[in-house]
């Protein structure tokens, strides 16, 4: 088995674990815990794979269908990372760049969209922790440009959801903090806060605004000097520094032509986020609260986690979308599916909140016009996955490709 053929057939990992932990409570999943560890000690494991290992038959078919998967959409290169009960492992496949040739390697830098907004939404949180404001504060406290706009009445806790009845994103000359503002003081709702759910980058750049208000700081400089740090995450950047473009990825779009997003300000706190798929596999631990952590982030991880709405399938968390688990495809398909972040969606508020649920499926899709991204995670099973991908890959396409994967590891068969 070769490093390259291994890295494609973890591709699809993320999806794997809904069928792992899905039978969590029967003899399936311990006979295949059973056959991950035996095959470990079967075969030689190479350095880069110190984690569970897939039996061969299972693996070439894996490999199959993760290289239909990346030949049907011309995928030229994606870093995934798994945890598996505190057992991390990371992949690399492709190239960063067509025109270097450049392999993909775990310093690589991709941009992951909109999960980017999730580090917003734990800021907001971080805040509360400390005492800076509450998720229930109208968003014109703590911008006072906003007094006496629609913002009177507008909550943190509405930009933290997406029900604040914010468009999916701002007029094209809104470029800018100070146009940002100004957009918004003149603002007029469509709908009551907290009736609909309508997915928002203008309401999560707002939220890292409110925060960073709060906290009486810039927001990229409270990311870079407070809130990454306390993560463990040394490789994730808002703007990337001059030390970090050489590992910065080239993206594509769907029609293969090279792009990036620019450096716009607006972009940090919306998809504007660079990291690694180490840096994204940590993060992702620390909210199933893997190893030591700041007392008061892992307080503030544990907010984010709360559910707050139901609309449509699934539980709207702080930016973070959570389902029941196991979770059936077609409700990770339209959860993550353009219509439901297009349209608004009936909102009904949980009284009292959800406090932070174990046997659930959380997750995080975020795309730029030359990058996608996937986070997933069962705390139950502490197991998570982030896949990361230098292009602009259909959402549909990756959420069906992985769950035929799983198909074949529920499959009987050596």
């Amino acid at each position: 088995m070769t490093q390259k053929s291994s890295n494609v057939l973890i591709f699809k990992n993320n999806y794997m674990l809904y069928y792992l932990f899905g039978r969590v409570a029967g003899s399936p999943f311990w006979c295949l815990r059973a056959l991950l560890l035996g095959a470990a000690i079967l075969w030689t494991v190479p350095a880069w794979a110190a984690g569970p290992v897939l039996s061969a038959t299972i693996e070439r078919r894996i490999e199959a269908e993760a290289r239909r998967f990346m030949r049907e959409n011309g995928i030229p290169g994606l870093s995934v990372a798994i945890t598996i009960d505190g057992e991390r492992r990371i992949f690399n496949e492709g190239v960063a760049s067509r025109e270097s040739g450049e392999p993909v390697a775990d310093k690589t830098l991709f941009e992951i969209g909109a999960i980017g907004e999730t580090f917003a939404g734990l800021l907001a949180s971080y805040a509360q922790v400390k005492g800076r404001l509450s998720f229930f504060d109208e968003v014109s406290d703590h911008l006072p440009a906003l007094k006496g706009s629609a913002f009177d009445t507008v909550t943190v806790l509405n930009l933290a959801t997406h029900t604040s009845g914010l468009d999916l994103f701002p007029p094209g000359d809104v470029k800018t903090p100070e146009a940002l503002l100004a957009y918004c003081a003149s603002w007029r709702r469509r709908y009551a806060p907290g009736s609909q759910r309508t997915y928002s980058h203008i309401g999560a750049a707002l939220l890292a605004t409110v925060g960073a208000a709060a906290m009486k700081q810039d927001y990229d400089e409270l990311l870079g000097e407070e809130i990454l740090p306390k993560l463990g995450l040394s490789h994730t950047y808002t703007q990337v520094p001059a030390s970090g473009t050489k590992d910065y990825a080239q993206g594509y779009t769907q029609g293969d032509l090279p792009v990036d997003i620019g450096p716009e300000p607006l972009v940090s706190a919306v998809y504007g986020m660079r990291t690694t798929a180490g840096d994204m596999i940590r993060y992702v631990e620390a909210h199933m609260e893997a190893g030591d952590m700041d007392p008061d982030m892992k307080r503030a991880i544990r907010k984010t986690l709360t559910g707050y709405y139901k609309a449509g399938p699934f539980t709207q968390n702080l930016i973070w979308e959570q389902y029941a688990f196991p979770v059936a495809l077609r409700q990770l398909v339209q959860g993550n599916s353009t219509t439901v972040e297009w349209t608004d969606v009936p909102a009904l508020r949980l009284k009292p909140p959800f406090p932070p649920r174990r046997n659930v499926w959380i997750n995080k899709i975020g795309s730029t016009s030359g990058f996608a991204a996937y986070v997933a995670f069962v705390p139950a099973g502490k197991t998570g996955v982030a896949l990361l991908v230098n292009k602009s890959v259909p959402e549909p396409d990756l959420v069906s490709t992985a769950y035929r994967i799983l198909e074949m590891l529920q499959a009987p068969g050596p």
